[in-house]
């Protein structure tokens, strides 16, 4: 499966992080894949926080890692699955979590420590690495399949961008 970086983020603050969560956000869909990645203390939770938000999960809600429950859900619309998969061993325990089953009934699934289990997830997925630089963080998004390369078409965030990759690259 091909992997296509499309553009390449900084985000000096916790506002920008929270801009780009808003943008993954509003742009989801049902059936939707984003896969979260990068080192302990990256961002993934801050950033998946930032798009439950803008999925309408209320402040009052607490958005945390699923890292011990493996699975969070939440009542949006369309509606949110949050996994972490750092604990998994293997893709037959991917399986057992039906989070393919959840995306095929028209979940939006967001999975972080999911790179290499993305054939259990269903395939064609956004992804975006999160990487420390200097006193904030760089997010590179990168899509799998033609699915997640509409993303590329979307307009980013101002003032988020550093570098965008054409079609021809």
């Amino acid at each position: 499966m091909e992997v296509r970086e499309f553009a390449m983020l900084e985000l000096p603050t916790r506002r920008a992080t929270t801009r780009l969560g808003r943008w993954l956000g509003e742009g989801v869909g049902a059936g939707d894949l984003i896969v979260l990645s990068g080192d302990l203390g990256a961002g993934k939770t801050f950033l998946a926080r930032s798009m439950a938000r803008a999925l309408g999960v209320a402040t009052e809600v607490r958005v945390t890692s699923p890292t011990f429950t493996l699975v969070h859900e939440f009542a949006t619309t369309p509606r949110l699955v949050h996994a972490d998969l750092y604990r998994i061993g293997d893709g037959t325990e991917v399986d057992q979590l039906l989070l393919r089953e959840a995306r095929a009934d028209g979940g939006v699934l967001l999975v972080e420590w999911g790179e290499p289990y993305l054939r259990e997830l269903g395939g064609d997925g956004l992804f975006v690495r999160l990487e420390l630089a200097g006193r904030g963080r760089v997010a590179r998004l990168a899509s799998t399949g033609p699915r997640s390369a509409l993303w590329s078409e979307r307009v980013l965030p101002d003032k988020l961008v550093v570098r965008a990759r054409t079609k021809q690259e």
